[in-house]
């Protein structure tokens, strides 16, 4: 159990996929230190992370992924003794079985952006989302000074008080890219381990044009920062 960090869960419509994964992150991360944020799901999303013994934060209108975990980033700044966050998704996509192997990367030292990264093992991916996930990780890697070789994985660690720096800004899935970037701009190591990453049921959220646009836009408002 590591009981100086915590967990971001952001949420929408879950309530199917979510106990067995808080129950899961819970066996390394304590109940009270998993934040889940509710985007206005439909279901019963809140209820479920409630029950989990989660501290649950329910938004009253949908604002998107980025929104979530912009939140929760003020409520994990709020709990005393947290060195390292844990953000990952709620739908089972990612195991949380691999929390401990984040966490042995962390107590390096020598990290503070820790990445999944799925593309070593990329076999169950679609072909349109290699070439896309490799594409845009090699612009963000630009961006951002450091190789990351899955910019878009949203499974990740980082060092609590360098989150706390983060002016983060953007709503939807771009805010995966803004993270790497204004955390290695700050001066924050990164580093990637292999993950593998669960296709179930669960149906993506992405919207492949709109998402690009909102992509581009970060990378350009980047260029200022």
């Amino acid at each position: 159990m590591f009981e100086r960090f915590a967990a971001i869960v952001p949420a929408y419509n879950a309530a199917p996929f979510l106990e067995p994964v808080l129950g899961a992150i819970s066996r390394h991360i304590p109940a009270p230190n998993i934040v889940v944020v509710d985007d206005a799901s439909t279901d019963d999303t809140a209820i479920v992370a409630q029950r989990c013994g989660a501290r649950v934060v329910r938004h009253e209108a949908n604002r998107g992924k980025g929104a979530a975990i912009r939140t929760a980033q003020r409520i994990v700044g709020s709990l005393a003794g947290i060195d390292a966050v844990v953000m990952l998704d709620a739908d089972g996509q990612h195991d949380p079985a691999e929390i401990p192997r984040f966490a042995d990367e962390f107590m390096k030292g020598k990290a503070d952006l820790i990445i999944g990264n799925r593309m070593a093992a990329a076999g169950e991916m679609p072909a349109i989302r290699v070439f896309t996930n490799r594409l845009t990780s090699a612009i963000v890697s630009l961006r951002a000074g450091q190789r990351i070789p899955d910019s878009q994985n949203g499974y990740r660690l980082i060092r609590a008080s360098l989150l706390s720096r983060l002016r983060l800004v953007t709503s939807r899935y771009e805010i995966d890219s803004e993270i790497i970037i204004k955390a290695c701009h700050a001066g924050g190591r990164a580093a990637s381990i292999p993950v593998r990453t669960i296709y179930g049921s669960e149906k993506s959220a992405i919207h492949p044009l709109r998402d690009t646009f909102r992509f581009i836009a970060l990378v350009t408002r980047s260029l200022f920062w």
